[in-house]
Parts: C-alpha cells; structure tokens; sequence
C-alpha cells in the first residue's frame, strides 16, 4: 500500500517546505502540492494521507473544498489540518467529520505532528483503516478469487458456510457481508434471517452473491431485502467499483 503523504497549501511557502522536509528526513515520503483541483485530482492515488497547512486568514476556494471533501469521503482517506482556528473551522465544514483525523493549532509543535503522522501512517499501511468485509460461500475456488480481489482495498474474512459465519460474527464484527444466496444445509436467506434477528448483527449491512441473474430468482433475492445483490459473473473491476460506491454513499 502506497504510504506517501501529501501536504496541500496555496502556495510552497518557507514554512511548508520546512514542514515537508522534516517529515522526509523523519523517514516519512512526503510531497508538497499546490491546492488546486486538477493537482489533488492528478496526485491523490499516489498518498495514503492528506495534510493541509493553511496560513492566517487563508481562504481555501469553495470549489477546491468541496472537491477535497467528495475525494477524502469516495476514498475513504484521512487528513489532518494545520492552521489557526477559524482558519480550520471554515475548511473542516466543507469535510465529512470522519474523515478529519486531527486538527493541529498553531504554532505547531513539530514533534508532536511528525509522532502523529508517524503512527498513523503505520497504521494505514497495516491496514487498520480498511473496510472489513465477510465473504460466505461454500466454493473455496470462489472464495479464493473473491479474497484476491478484494485484499488490496478491504480486511477481507471468510466463513465457507452460514454457520462457520454465524459463529465468527460471535466474536467479530464487520462493515459487510457478501452473502452467497444458494448454499446447502444452510442457505443465504436463512443466514440474513439468523442474522436480523440478533441485535449484535442486525445491522450489519448484507449484499448477496447470486449465481442466477434470471428475473425470477432476483426478485426472490430483492424481496429479502439485503442491502443489494452483485451476479457470481461480476468481473474483478465492476466489484470494486460497486463496493467503493456503496460505502461512500454510507
């Protein structure tokens, strides 16, 4: 996983680059960019952390605010803000509180910041801040490309029956279960029944994995009402697609 952070600001001042190079010579890959749409839009895949340092009474665009907000919450990346309170408040108002990881006055205490950026990024590459997904299907071959797939963006589980699931949700808990619908002994419907009538896994959103994409057999899977339903045909690149723009719309 890429662990590059990257510091916004309106401009490269004297300050910034101090800041940038502390980080670097902290063993912390940092690139300065200016904040304009189309260089948050071009650099973003490449950091796994956003910083924006603001000056006293910087105005961040309204345009360029939004932008960064919709691209922290699609995402699902963290930032930290840097600046004087009002300055900070203003920009925080534009992004999604969960996303905003802390928010540091100033002056800033350079030790404390790179100690924080430190940790956070070694959690990020660990992975701690991933979506955590259940997958439960009774094909191990399916099971394994599903977990291929999925590994880079998500914590990914696996339970290859409605039971070996229902008992690791005993101890566990996650932010999705993909759900194979036709399985033996205990099927997809029976596992969401089990599942909605336990307050510890109500509400943990179910997406069922569905073999026949007839119209018959998805009505019978919509009337359960799970969160949604992906056909065992989805390719790799759809999946991801899908599962990105269900937990931003959550």
């Amino acid at each position: 996983m890429e662990t590059s952070v990257m510091v916004l600001g309106l401009k490269e001042t004297f300050i910034i680059r101090v800041l940038v190079k502390k980080l670097n010579d902290a063993g912390i890959k940092t690139d300065f960019v200016a904040a304009t749409i189309n260089n948050i839009n071009k650099n973003w895949d490449n950091h796994c952390l956003v910083v924006y340092y603001l000056e006293t009474q910087e105005i961040v665009p309204d345009d360029v605010a939004r932008f960064l907000g919709d691209k922290l919450r699609d995402s699902d990346k963290l930032i930290m803000l840097i600046g004087e309170p009002n300055d900070t408040d203003n920009l925080a108002a534009s992004i999604p509180s969960e996303h905003i990881n802390e928010i540091f006055p100033r002056p800033l205490d350079n030790q404390r910041f790179i100690d924080h950026v430190s940790d956070l990024v070694g959690k990020i590459a660990q992975g701690e801040f991933k979506k955590s997904i259940l997958v439960v299907d009774d094909d191990a071959t399916y099971l394994s490309v599903i977990r291929e797939w999925l590994k880079e963006d998500y914590k990914v589980n696996m339970a290859n029956s409605g039971l070996q699931a229902i008992k690791w949700l005993g101890n566990n808990t996650v932010d999705l279960i993909l759900l194979d619908h036709e399985m033996p002994v205990t099927s997809g419907p029976k596992v969401l029944e089990m599942l909605r009538s336990d307050d510890d896994t109500k509400k943990i959103p179910v997406i069922f994995l569905t073999g026949k994409g007839d119209k018959e057999s998805v009505m019978q899977v919509v009337a359960l009402k799970p969160e949604g339903y992906f056909l065992k045909t989805v390719k790799k690149d759809e999946l991801l697609e899908k599962l990105s723009e269900f937990f931003a719309l959550r």
